[in-house]
Order: C-alpha cells, then sequence, then structure tokens
C-alpha cells in the first residue's frame, strides 16, 4: 500500500532530512520517494536556493535535488500510518494531509520508459518506478538500504 504525505507548504532541506530519517526506522517501509521542483543545476545556483545541499539518510549523503513537496511511502501495514502522522505533527506545523486511498503513487511493474532507458535489463522490483527518462539514472536517485528477503 501506498500513501502520500501532502504538506501545505514545500518542505525545507532540515524538515526533509528529519522525516526521512524518522521514516526509514520503520521496518515495514519499503520505499520514500520525495517528489517536487527541481532546483537548478549547479553551475547557476543562485542564492534563494540554498536549500539544495547534501542530507544525511541513516548515515548516507544525499543531494537533495528537489524542493520535497510531497512525500511518497510504500509500506506493508497499515496500521504504521497513524506513526508517520505523528512523525508529520512534529516537523509540519503548519499542516498537511496523508493520502490513504489506498491508490499506488509508486509504480510497483515495469513501464515503456524503463523499457527505454534499460532495455532487457533484470530491473530489480526497488528500481522500478524511479526513472526520469530525461535524465541520467544516478542523478536522481538514491538507494538507501537493500532488504535481503531470502
Amino acid at each position: 500500500m501506498d500513501i502520500e504525505i501532502f504538506p501545505y507548504r514545500v518542505l525545507g532541506s532540515d524538515t526533509t532530512e528529519k522525516i526521512l530519517n524518522e521514516l526509514e526506522d520503520f521496518d515495514d517501509v519499503k520505499r520514500t520517494v520525495i517528489h517536487g521542483p527541481r532546483f537548478p543545476n549547479e553551475d547557476s545556483l543562485d542564492p534563494k536556493y540554498r536549500e539544495r545541499r547534501v542530507i544525511q539518510v541513516k548515515g548516507n549523503d544525499i543531494t537533495l535535488k528537489v524542493k520535497t513537496g510531497r512525500i511518497f511511502v510504500e509500506l506493508t501495514m497499515e496500521s504504521t500510518i497513524d506513526k508517520i502522522e505523528e512523525i508529520c505533527k512534529k516537523y509540519i506545523p503548519f499542516g498537511f494531509d496523508i493520502n490513504r486511498s489506498k491508490t499506488s503513487y509508486i509504480r510497483k511493474e515495469k513501464t515503456v520508459s524503463d523499457n527505454i532507458k534499460y532495455g532487457d535489463m533484470d530491473l530489480p522490483d526497488e528500481l522500478i518506478g524511479m526513472t526520469d527518462q530525461y535524465s541520467k539514472f544516478d542523478d536522481n536517485v538514491s538507494i538507501l538500504r537493500k532488504d535481503d528477503l531470502d
């Protein structure tokens, strides 16, 4: 099941870092995706884009390349939503919505874009739906952990 955390305002990098670290503490969180407008390239970095920086999530350095407008979370248990709501109340004082419509926000099956990007390569499940056909994959996706379900 997927949920969408939709803050009423775009989140800063500090808030994004805190929320992602707490979300990654849950064992049943399979994937977390942040979505929002992209920051410009580092070459044309205006001082108003100072939020583009390296954040630490579970000990991994991740360059924040988008302003966080939405957070998509793939869960295995519905009971975790209440805990996620408490985290959001703690870090998002200006308000938020959690969409629990049981809609899939993160793709689960390989798409045409995935096929164009990777061809017939055997794409691991955690990478499905993480492609942007206009960019290099390594520039836009950071994998924090890989679960071994064997």
